[in-house]
């Protein structure tokens, strides 16, 4: 049974069943190869790296000899790269990676639980309508709302939700708006073959925010996940939406922080 289980069990549902499975169920448009535990994709704009096996039988040695083999995977494709670790990884990662000028993102906590205690009609502001789409031209106002709230280009987002609403299991992409405008996007992401689905988006336009949105958009994706059979729910949390979530009822089981490798040497 996946459910009424701690964050220990939780966390080892999410490394045997998610990270397990990465390499089987890469994105549209991604291509990737295994060393060892260690997957490497090359994605539609950059480079993608996570330790997706058992490292114990790793010296600190033959780690520092992997980390050294992806960085010259991805300068030799030109690309760089994303390695996703995680704090239960091997203590030495973070250290090598450091060494070779890694530059690490903001932490987000690691949040799993039951997507049925989740599930619930949305309630949205007066004004406000919520609903799901497909649409090529929805996908791109997607990537506007993301620019507009990350402060940076993020018209690649179109394309990637457009591979990922076809694939399968697809996932499903909600909108809300007020009128014209998108206000709020999120997206429920299923794990195929695994009764785990992740919580992905939720940024929502500076003047939006407090009002609900972002719990309402998280009820109707557990609703989703409920009715597609997927009962774990994941989520990789800011410190903005960490707090919203546990009070709804997943647990921090650990965290993820991204380290950024060779953007320098490959952006013009």
């Amino acid at each position: 049974m996946l459910l009424r289980v701690g964050p220990e069990q939780l966390l080892a549902v999410y490394d045997e069943q998610v990270r397990g499975s990465f390499a089987d169920r890469l994105p549209p448009g991604w291509s990737g190869e295994q060393d060892g535990p260690l997957a490497r994709c090359l994605t539609g704009r950059a480079g993608f790296a996570m330790l997706t096996g058992p490292t114990a039988g790793l010296s600190v040695s033959q780690l520092g000899e992997l980390v050294d083999r992806t960085v010259a995977y991805f300068a030799g494709h030109e690309r760089w790269f994303e390695w996703k670790t995680y704090d239960h990884d091997p203590p030495a990662l973070r250290p090598l990676l450091l060494e070779r000028n890694a530059t690490p993102e903001p932490h987000e906590a690691l949040l799993l639980g039951e997507a049925a205690a989740l599930a619930a009609e949305p309630a949205l502001p007066v004004g406000l309508t919520l609903r799901t789409t497909t649409s090529p031209s929805d996908l791109e106002r997607i990537g506007v709302l993301q620019s507009e709230v990350w402060g940076e280009d993020w018209s690649w987002l179109a394309e990637d939700l457009l591979g990922r609403v076809h694939a399968d299991p697809p996932t499903v992409v909600l909108l809300v708006e007020e009128g014209d405008l998108v206000v709020s996007a999120a997206w429920l992401t299923p794990f195929g073959g695994t009764g785990v689905a992740g919580l992905w988006g939720g940024s929502t336009l500076a003047a939006y925010r407090g009002r609900g949105i972002y719990r309402a958009l998280v009820a109707r994706r557990a609703q989703l996940a409920v009715e597609l059979g997927y009962r774990i729910l994941q989520v990789d949390a800011s410190d903005d939406s960490r707090p919203i979530l546990e009070r709804l009822g997943l647990a921090v089981v650990g965290g993820t922080t991204p380290y950024i490798l060779g953007r320098e040497q490959t952006s013009s």
